[in-house]
Parts: structure tokens; sequence; C-alpha cells
């Protein structure tokens, strides 16, 4: 035989070998890994990759067990180990024609923690949350272990959760900096009442909606998302090259549209004679531009002292919705396109000039909210020395193009907003790993369709209980915050009708409700008091799971009397109930008008009497009933009663699909 063939022969036996090895080598996914927590007294599985007709032997080290199942033809294989009370840590050794070792393994209590930005609202970061410096510092908890999800999205279920660090972290300053914010506070507070070792699975998305955490078979019982989840079944993955394409010329369009690139209005010397006045921080649509998405410009005036001028000047501008870009004197110094990211650019000393300097940040925003919208106290630019030129205050802005006036833009094939593309790559994955329960802190997404989440948000819950292998496990989740303008009189709500929703809710069994009407921000849908939103929430679990006689929720509305010209309210959960500062507020009362009033309120034990003087003939009451309302009931706990009516008067998104 030739010696070149016999060489090819024997490089390519060698190739199969050495292939066939590897299929045969046992594999995991990333949730099964080091530092893992797994459910304790329950049968949580254990699951992977070998050969195809393998054995594979898993032992145990905290029974001394061994366990074997079988890789069907493609490899897969499972199986189930026992666990016993909470303890460790232990090792797990899985071996077929190699063997992987896992250590520093937990037996505790495993938690999904899953939502929109709230949920995901890091402890730094682009969050920052109340003290995160020092919360960061003190989060040394090596028995609550962390396994981040990264955001992917699915048209077709798949196996494996692509996670931070491929797999579990413990607990750290280092790991806990980038986790969220909820999800550790609600950990920490079990932790440091029961010392059970806590896990966490974190799978959020920002800015969601729930139906993506929705599989396709509960989607296809309900009416209004079935079409829609049958349209994302049947469609393969759209190309990104495709994407990237259409998405190029796209923005040709959008850019031709853009006159201030065209007018060059970022140059120092423009005429701005036409332009407005807006205050900045601020978002666009709270300050004359209700509704728009499209390219705003802001332009003002900076004069930089002269000891300043012979060095590097830093410019910061808190977070932008979404993208910007940002010019000094004429010439560009920075762009980012991220809605929550803070923007800090250098502005080198060569641009800086005697007098007023012309500082100019091109707006770009997509959708919902947008501008340049931080605190205050982070829009500066600062010398080496620390020393501040503060930049809030009434900026000139014009308004470039509207996204109403062109073509719509090509739809992403990685956007997380379609009905189960969330649940088939951040949930499915993870639904034979044993759980104890979930939170779950969304809904600002769904604001709008208030009406279609009474039913939408239980099939949710009921969908994952039925999928995952815990069943009917807790499931806690957060009531929408107070936010935005606060309304001087009473009225309609979108906000409201979906925080009644997440009530109505909380008629399934094994479920509870963390109320937080008390602790948002006017001007900030993520408020930063994060900690008070995990506690809330794990006062639900220790009360429920844990069986600590511990007061969890703030006063319920149960029932309403007519008395005469006043309405008698009575509540659970009301021991001790009070005003938590001055007079009691938040109540309007109403006749068959349907004309609501701001009430007068009177505490008498569990029972609260309501009263106006323009309504001599009451109906109903409406309690908290705003986006951001003035509302301060308290119980003894200090817990906020939560938002209600009495009345079933139709609501302003009723029939909004």
């Amino acid at each position: 035989m030739n010696f070149c063939r016999l060489q090819t022969l024997v490089l390519f036996a060698l190739g199969v070998f050495f292939l066939n090895r590897l299929h045969a080598e046992v594999t995991l996914p990333a949730v099964i890994s080091d530092n893992m927590v797994l459910q304790q007294k329950a049968a949580p599985a254990l699951w992977g990759k070998a050969g195809p007709g393998k054995i594979i032997t898993v032992q145990t080290s905290w029974n001394k067990r061994t366990y074997q199942a079988k890789a069907d033809a493609l490899g897969n294989w499972k199986l189930h180990v026992n666990t016993p009370s909470f303890g460790g840590p232990y090792t797990i050794r899985i071996s077929e024609e190699n063997t992987v070792t896992l250590n520093n393994v937990l037996i505790g209590d495993v938690w999904l923690c899953s939502g929109q930005s709230n949920m995901e609202m890091p402890l730094a970061g682009w969050g920052k949350i109340l003290n995160y410096e020092q919360e960061i510092a003190n989060a040394n908890f090596p028995q609550i272990r962390l396994l981040q999800a990264i955001h992917v999205t699915a048209n077709q279920p798949i196996n494996n959760l692509e996670v931070r660090n491929n797999g579990w972290d413990i607990c750290t300053p280092k790991t806990v900096a980038d986790f969220s914010a909820v999800a550790y506070f609600f950990a920490r507070g079990i932790y440091e009442k029961t010392k059970i070792p806590i896990g966490l699975i974190h799978s959020s998305w920002g800015g969601t909606i729930a139906e993506a955490w929705t599989s396709y078979e509960t989607l296809q019982q309900l009416p209004d998302f079935a079409a829609a989840a049958e349209k994302i079944r049947a469609a393969g993955e759209t190309s990104k090259i495709e994407f990237a394409r259409q998405l190029a010329n796209w923005e040709k369009s959008r850019q031709a549209a853009d006159k201030g690139m065209a007018g060059r209005w970022a140059a120092p010397g423009l005429n701005t004679a036409d332009w407005k006045t807006m205050p900045v921080p601020g978002l666009i649509e709270e300050n004359g531009l209700p509704g728009f998405d499209g390219i705003v410009w802001f332009k003002r005036k900076v004069a930089i002292p002269e000891s300043w001028k012979s060095e590097d000047l830093i410019l910061n501008l808190g977070p932008i919705d979404d993208d910007d870009i940002t010019w000094f004197n004429g010439e560009q110094i920075g762009a980012t396109s991220a809605w929550n990211i803070d923007r800090v650019y250098t502005i080198p000393a060569r641009l800086i000039k005697k007098g007023n300097n012309d500082l100019t940040v091109r707006v770009s925003d997509n959708s919902n909210g947008g501008g340049i919208y931080g605190k205050p106290a982070q829009l500066f630019i600062k010398n080496s020395s620390g020393q501040k030129i503060d930049l809030p205050g009434n900026w000139l802005y014009k308004v470039s193009s509207s996204l109403k006036d062109l073509p719509a833009a090509p739809k992403n094939p990685d956007n997380p907003n379609r009905p189960t593309v969330l649940y088939n790559a951040m949930i499915a994955p993870v639904i034979d790993y044993g759980i104890k329960g979930a939170i779950w802190y969304q809904g600002e997404s769904n604001a709008g369709r208030a009406y279609q989440y009474r039913e939408l948000f239980p099939a949710m819950i009921k969908d994952w209980r039925k999928k995952f292998s815990s069943g009917n496990f807790p499931f806690y989740f957060v009531q929408l915050a107070n936010y935005m303008k606060r309304a001087g009189q009473p009225g309609p709500s979108a906000w409201a009708e979906l925080r009644e929703a997440q009530q109505m809710t909380t008629k399934l069994v094994n479920t509870g409700m963390a109320t937080i009407i008390d602790i948002g921000e006017e001007k900030d849908i993520h408020p930063k008091n994060k900690q008070e939103v995990g506690r809330r929430l794990a006062l639900i679990s220790l009360n429920k799971d844990y069986k600590k006689k511990i007061e969890y929720s703030g006063p319920r509305y149960q029932a309403q009397k007519i008395k005469g010209n006043r309405i008698a309210l009575t509540f659970d959960h009301a021991a001790g109930m009070k005003a938590s500062d001055g007079k009691l507020t938040g109540f309007a009362i109403a006749g068959a008008d349907k004309k609501f009033y701001w009430a007068n309120a009177e505490i008498a034990g569990n029972t609260i009497t309501v009263s106006a003087p323009e309504v001599t003939q009451p109906v109903a009451v409406r309690y908290a009933w705003a986006d951001n309302p003035d509302a301060n009931l308290v119980n003894g706990a200090g817990l906020p009663a939560s938002p209600f009516r009495t009345d079933q008067w139709d609501g302003i998104t009723k029939g909004v699909k």
C-alpha cells in the first residue's frame, strides 16, 4: 500500500477513535456544576450527554448511594437523586468513560427568579441601588449561590441554559455586584432567619412582556396569543445576516431623515433661535413631547474656568435612553447605544476655549420613555481635582426626525418581546431542576393591557407549575410600585388596573404578593430601594414556607358596607392600622354617577369609614387608584395596604389587546 495512503488511513482511524471517545464522555449542562444547590428533601434530576447506549453512574456523598442511567440513542441521559435535609458541602461523581466530580455542592432551597428590569436590576452596574457600595462589601454569604442566566431567545424550546461563568457562583462581593438585587435581598432575608442554603436561578430580561415567558402549549389556550405563538413556532430562525442587511438599509433611511446631521446642528455657532427649552434631566415624553419616538438634539453653553483649560475634563451625562452621540465645540467626543449605561466621556484639553463652550447631545429614542433621564447629581463636568460644573437645568432642544415618518424597522430575530421565546430559551432548560419556588417582578410592559393580564398572568403561573417537576410550588410576585407624575384629582390609571390584575392573581393557591406602593419614584421606573422589595418577598416566604410567625402583608380590603352618606370598609392584616405619616390619604369615593372625589377616612380597629361632602349617596370607594398615588395606609408592621377598588366599572384597558 502506498505509504501516504496508509498514513491517511491511520490518521482517519485515529480521528474516528478520538471523536467517538469525545462523544462517549459525560458532559453536563451549565446548571449542573460545582457550587450548585440541590433542592432539599426532594428527588431533583441530574442529566447530560454521553455515548449512545452507555451506562452513566452517579455517586452522591451525602448518602453514599450509587445511581445509574442509560443514555438514549442521541446520548441523552437523566436520573433522579434523593436529597436529605439541608446541609453540605458534598460531592457528586458522574462517570462513564470519564469521571466528572462536582465539588462544594449544597443541599438547600432553590428559587427561580424572573421578570423584567426591576428583577434584573443589579446592585451596582446600571442599577446602583441604595447604599450599593456597602451592600456589595457586606455580601459575603457562601451559603447563598447564584446562577445568572444570559439573555437568549429561541423559537423552539432548547435544552441548555446559557449562564455567566459557565455555572454557579458563590455569593461574595466579587460575584454579587451584577446580580439581581431583589433576588439577593430575598435570599438574604430567608437565610438570615433559617440558615438554610439558598440557590438562586436568575433568569430575567428588562422590558419584556409576560407572554414571552409563557409556553406555546399554554398560549394556544389563550385566544389573544394563540396565532402569534403558532407563527413563532412555525418560523425558522431568521438569518442574522439578513436582519443585519435589513437594519443597515433602515438605518440609512433614518440617517437621511435626520435634519440635524444634514444641517450640522453640532456646530458651535449654530443659530438656535427656533429651538425650544426642556428641563434636563428628564424624559422627553413628560416635558413637551408626549408619545414621541425619534431623534432629538440637545444643546447648552458651558463656561469652563480659565484654570481648567490646560487639562482633559470628564463629562458625565448619566444614562440616556436609548442612544446618543455627543459633541463638544463641534467635535464628537463619545457615542453609546444602550439605554441603561452611564455616559462618561473625556473632553480633550485642546477643545476647550475661553468663555462659553458648546455641548451638543443627539438622543435617539426608539420606544417608550427617552431622553437624558438620570438624576441631577449625575450630570456634570469635572476636572482632575474633583471640582464640578453642574449641568442640570433648561437645555435647548429641537426635534430632528420622528419614527412615525419612517417605514417600520425590521424585526430583530433576537427580539425578546415575542410570545414563548423567553420561556423556550431561559425557562425550559431548567424545568427538570428541582426548585422550592419562584419569585417574579414584572408587569410594567403589560400595563397597557391590564385586563388581558388578568388571564395571562395566572395562566403563566399554572403553566410553569405544570412544566416543572416541582409541581404546585410557591409563586410570589411584586405588585407594581408607584411611578410617574402624581395626579391632582382621582381618575383612571392603567397601572392601577395592572395592580388590580396582580391582586386578583393571589386567588391562585400558593401565591403571594409584595406590595411596594410606598417606595416607588416619580421619575424612575427602577426604584432604588430593592432591599425592601426583597425583604417583603422574604416575609411572605418566611410565613408561608418556613412557618415563622411574622406579618407578611399590609392591610387587605375585604368588604364594604354602605351606611347613609358613608361607606365602611373592613380589612384583614389590619392589626395596628394607621397612617404612615400625618392624615390618612389616598381614598376617593363616588356615587352612581361614577365621579370620584377625594374622601375623608377614619380608622376604628379593622374598619375604615370613608366619606366626602360632595357625595351624599355613595356606592364605591377606591384607594391608591393612580399611577403614583398619595396613599399612606399601613398596619402595625409598617407594611402598606394594597391598592383596591370596591366597584367593578369598566377600566380604560378593557378590551385592549
